[in-house]
């Protein structure tokens, strides 16, 4: 790892800002209440199989799809498990119909065919034929009236009558009915034109070039027309636009609109997207939400659901209430079934485009920290709730982590992971073999992983009030510090040499220039060790080598140095330096923060903890725009009043329910605004919404816009989601429901 609908989720910012606690001297806290939160069931179609048109559900749920097939519905499907889309025989003699088109008319399915507009609501009596054996589009009006259209021709029918007809010098695409004006309104790739059935007359209202696709909005004040450059809003009275064009978009080459619950949708040959109340959008694209992008339909669903179709198939996005304790559950539940490797917190590999019957649970070079991370979420949980689950999953994965220094020779030197033997012969340098001849275990062993165990065992052994659990990860600290301490504070592998990372030794961490990153985080990891060490074992030993350290060898200096000073190692600097600091390590933040445990909660004196704590909120300063919850959750243990508490819960709230690592391309959106290159490596402006964003784990860049891996793999929320959450219901930021 280390160098290596009436629903939108605005109502996350509406919920917080009225929930928000900040009294007098204490931290402000986040009243738990219910959040819509989203999520998508998938039903996807052969490659050989029909082109979809329509999709629409009627008042009872039944959902139908209009093809070039015929009519298909979904079967069966559930989030992370999708259905298809199948023939729908459930009307047979629909079998014999040419439908060209199907649509809602009081909430009911209706059809259009080349003789007829028919449904088999109302007792089947809806048969009202018309003279246009090429009719393509229709909508309803009032008293079962409808307009119907082959493209150029229009009749309006009523119970088989033609009322009206006309002609078109342009190719109609769509025709929508206004119930509080009781006329329609009628679109061509080139204008928009009403049509009032009493004046039995039509004229234009609008017209420009390249219309798409048009919906009625804001009940029936605004016609939304879209466009293959972005959409623009004309009065509906009076035909003029309402503004500029709207360019500012995930994608602006339109394909459908639609109001859905006074929510305006959009959908593109690059995603769909959701117009939220504070002007940006709610973007649904990529294999997380769509079986593929290029979105053909939008239509209402049924509770609170939205219809999405695609060429691939249908999606329906659904809206949920949901507490943040709910989703804890939810996310716990995905740990217990697929991510728990011998008791590690372990990474599902090798599925097959994110079905996840076809995976693996695969080793990591940071078995340790991960697991330290879930370690310690659980933890944080038990602290809080005494639940005796997160008792025993503490005991489970302490007993994995106390094995990584059992497994190998090297006293209170700590394994990176073990597998059964033989499975991993490939890899001969690191992998070796244990005592036990049925195992492996796996060397070269990191800093980061050196402090997620320290990290880890001081929570354990300071919060959970189990003997068993707290003497093993006392004496765990101390055999880790131990060796590192009688190895001249370097982490000494199998062959009697340090690690490539772990080293804290003065030579090695002063011997790099001031503003390398590594001189800071190594000092700052060191004395959090040592701190945690001293605490609870009191032997002086690490006490007295963290004062010589601070004093002597500069390391207070080293990890108070502000991080705006941090950079590129300048040209004269050796190559090691200068390959550490070619840009910010992500990694790195990790490190810090894990650390920021021990040194801020278990600083020797109030004048030490008083610096560190300036340390971290100097840090935290640096992190704020990439609103990573760990972090501002970290914050937090300092006592600060502001950590951006709104921001942490917004992580957590808009982290998504499916952490399938699916391929998701930001980059080239319209609606980001992008920066020049940096340090930093941050892209954008603003960062984007988790759910938007590859599924990331807290060593990653925020900022990164691409990524994913075609569903071949799902992350464990262990370390990515539960242990932020568990850790702000611990330090009281975030409350119970």
């Amino acid at each position: 790892m280390r160098k290596s609908l009436l629903f939108t989720l605005f109502s996350v910012f509406l919920l917080f800002s009225c929930t928000e606690k900040n009294t007098g001297e204490k931290q402000p806290q986040y009243d738990d209440r219910s959040f819509l939160q989203d999520y998508s069931i998938r039903y996807g179609i052969a490659d050989n199989e029909p082109v979809l048109y329509q999709a629409f559900a009627d008042r009872n749920g039944v959902i139908q799809v209009l093809s070039s097939g015929g009519l298909l519905h979904p079967y069966a499907g559930e989030m992370l498990y999708p259905g298809t889309l199948v023939a729908d025989d459930s009307y047979r003699p629909l079998k014999d119909k040419k439908i060209s088109a199907i649509g809602i008319y009081r909430h009911q399915l209706v059809y259009l065919d080349d003789q007829a507009v028919l449904s088999n609501a109302w007792a089947g009596e809806l048969y009202s034929r018309h003279g246009l054996p090429g009719a393509s589009v229709f909508s309803g009006g009032d008293d079962f009236a409808f307009l119907v259209s082959d493209g150029q021709a229009l009749q309006y029918i009523k119970d088989s009558q033609v009322l009206w007809e006309g002609e078109s010098s342009d190719r109609v695409t769509d025709i929508i009915f206004d119930s509080t004006k009781h006329s329609f309104f009628i679109l061509t790739p080139a204008q928009v034109f009403s049509f009032s059935p009493a004046e039995k007359k039509w004229n234009s209202i609008y017209s420009a070039d390249s219309l798409t696709c048009f919906t009625l909005a804001r009940d029936g004040k605004e016609i939304v027309v879209g466009t293959h450059n972005g959409y623009i809003i004309i009065d509906a009275a009076t035909g003029k636009p309402e503004g500029e064009m709207n360019r500012k978009l995930p994608w602006t080459d339109l394909t459908t609109v639609a109001e859905i619950d006074g929510r305006l949708w959009l959908g593109s040959a690059r995603g769909a997207f959701m117009l939220k109340e504070d002007g940006k959008f709610n973007y649904y694209a990529s294999k997380r939400w769509l079986p593929s992008d290029d979105v053909k339909h939008i239509a209402k669903g049924s509770n609170n659901s939205v219809l999405i179709l695609t060429g691939a198939g249908l999606s329906k996005i659904c809206f949920t209430q949901m507490t943040l304790e709910e989703k804890a559950a939810f996310f716990d539940r995905q740990v217990r079934l697929r991510h728990i490797r011998n008791g590690f917190n372990a990474t599902l590999t090798g599925m097959k485009e994110g079905n996840l019957g076809t995976g693996h649970m695969e080793d990591s070079d940071n078995d340790g920290l991960w697991t330290s991370m879930y370690l310690g979420a659980e933890a944080f949980r038990y602290a809080v709730t005494r639940s005796p689950e997160a008792l025993q999953n503490c005991r489970e994965s302490l007993e994995a982590m106390d094995r990584l220094y059992a497994i190998n020779p090297v006293k209170g030197f700590p394994a990176r992971s073990f597998e059964r033997r033989g499975y991993k012969l490939n890899d001969p340098d690191r992998w070796l073999p244990a005592a036990n001849p049925e195992w492996d275990w796996k060397s070269t062993t990191s800093s980061d992983e050196a402090i997620g165990h320290i990290f880890v065992y001081g929570v354990l052994a300071e919060l959970v009030d189990d003997d068993a659990i707290k003497t093993k990860a006392i004496a765990l600290i101390d055999s880790l510090m131990g060796h590192i301490v009688e190895h001249d504070l370097y982490l000494i592998d199998h062959d009697g040499q340090p690690t490539l990372w772990g080293k804290w030794n003065p030579k090695y961490v002063n011997g790099m220039p001031k503003n390398v990153g590594d001189r800071k985080i190594n000092s700052s990891n060191i004395i959090a060790m040592l701190q945690t060490a001293y605490h609870f074992t009191k032997k002086e030993i690490y006490r007295e080598k963290a004062f010589d350290l601070m004093n002597n060898q500069g390391y207070l200096e080293n990890l108070m140095r502000p991080m705006k000073e941090i950079g590129p190692a300048a040209h004269e600097a050796d190559d090691w330096s200068k390959m550490l600091s070619e840009s910010w390590n992500h990694s790195d933040d990790e490190m810090y923060f894990l650390g920021y445990w021990g040194l801020y909660r278990y600083a020797f004196n109030d004048t030490l903890k008083q610096k560190f704590k300036e340390a971290i909120i100097d840090h935290w300063e640096a992190e704020r725009p990439e609103k990573d919850g760990a972090w501002n959750i970290f914050t937090a243990l300092t006592g600060a009043k502001e950590f951006d508490l709104k921001e942490a819960v917004w992580y957590l709230q808009e982290y998504p329910l499916d952490l399938i690592n699916w391929t998701v391309v930001n980059s080239d959106r319209k609606d980001i605004e992008h920066i020049e290159p940096n340090f930093r490596n941050q892209t954008i402006t603003e960062v984007l919404p988790p759910d938007e964003l590859p599924i990331r784990r807290h060593n990653a860049n925020r900022f990164s816009l691409n990524g994913g891996n075609n569903g071949s793999s799902e992350n464990s929320a262990g370390d990515i989601w539960l242990l932020p959450y568990w850790m702000g219901r611990y330090l009281g930021v975030i409350s119970a429901p």
